[in-house]
This record gives C-alpha cells, structure tokens and sequence, in this order.
C-alpha cells in the first residue's frame, strides 16, 4: 500500500552531504543575520534580500506566510561548520494543482557557485517530486540577475517566458521576470545533472 504524498507545506529536514535545510524559526535571526552581512548580498538592485537589521521581522514575515499556508521557508545550513549560510523556500505553494516555486533563495557570498548551492536544489527538487508528488517546480528571478539565470539553466530548467513589466521594485524600477519550470518527467535528468555536479565538486 502506497502511503500518502507529504505536503509541500510541511516543516521537515532535508539532509545532504553538504547541507542541512531545516524548518525557519525565530531562533534562526542571528545565525542569518550574520550569514547575509558577509559581502553586502542585501545591495543588490535586482533582488531581494533581507537585511542584517530587517532579519528579525523578515522572519516573522515568513513564519506568518506558512501559517497561512503561502510558503514553505528553510535556512541552509553548512555541515562542514554548522553556520547557517542562507535561506530557500517553496515561496508559491499551490497544493490542489501540487505545483511550487523554489524562490526567495539567498546564499552568503562563500558558498556562491559551490556544493552547498547545488544540493539545497537537490533536496528541495526531490523532496517535492519524490515525496510531495509534485507536476511542476518554478523557479522565477529578475531579468537582470544574470547569475542566477545562469545557474538555473545549468540546473536544467527549460525558460516558460519572460513576464515584462512584472513587479514594481524599489524606486519603482518595473521587474522583468524570468519563469522556468521542471516537470516531473523532466526530474530524473534534472536530478541525474546535479548529482555529477556535485560529483565534481567531491
């Protein structure tokens, strides 16, 4: 007998060999606080980044978006040294169609392009595919965040479109929004590319 699938808004650790995500809490402000000091992540134009000030209340914020059942937010924590080095979520959950966005993702400078990148998407991917019996995961990020869009295509996300003029910034600057997707046929590949990834990177 096939147990039932899991919720895409359930709290629940995802481990890697290189990460930890763990359910957000309060008691996560100071360890990413930190995490988004380092390098000035919160200075970039093209997205959106709590600051080491706004940390605490941006927690609130999303602690209250899962209680009304809107996301599913994580911290990425580093196994080598048990330091909290980002945050990830399934930022758009829409359960009766069980599809997801992997979004509001940021990670510190130092594990930018690193293991810990690749295999948060890893567990985040199969968690929604594997156990939560995902059709779709979207991932979406601001025209002009080359890297990102860079790293999403090497994850193997085919582009659905680009949504122009999609979201008012700051100072009002309109946000071109990149939306790419992986489909469940798609995951074996997907999944397949980033484990010779991290492969790679030992």
């Amino acid at each position: 007998m096939t147990s039932a699938p899991t919720s895409l808004l359930e709290p629940v650790v995802l481990e890697g060999a290189h990460v930890r995500l763990e359910p957000l809490s309060a008691d996560h402000v100071d360890g990413l606080a930190a995490a988004v000091a380092e390098g000035g992540l919160e200075q970039a134009w093209y997205t959106a980044v709590p600051t080491r000030e706004g940390m605490a209340d941006a927690v609130a914020q999303r602690l209250a978006w899962h209680a009304e059942g809107l996301r599913n937010p994580w911290v990425v924590r580093r196994l080598t040294d048990g330091r909290l080095v980002g945050a990830t979520h399934f930022w758009a959950v829409d359960t009766a169609n069980r599809r997801a966005e992997v979004g509001g993702t940021w990670l510190a400078a130092s594990v930018q392009r690193s293991a810990v990148n690749s295999e948060a998407k890893l567990l985040l991917l199969g968690h929604a595919f594997e156990e939560c019996d995902a059709i779709a995961v979207e991932l979406r990020t601001h025209w002009h965040n080359r890297q990102s869009r860079a790293a999403i295509e090497r994850l193997g996300a085919k582009l659905d479109g680009v949504l122009r003029s999609h979201q008012v910034g700051p100072g009002g600057v309109l946000r071109d929004t990149c939306v790419y997707s992986v489909l469940a046929h798609e995951w074996p590949a997907v999944r397949a590319g980033l484990r010779a990834s991290l492969a790679r990177r030992g």
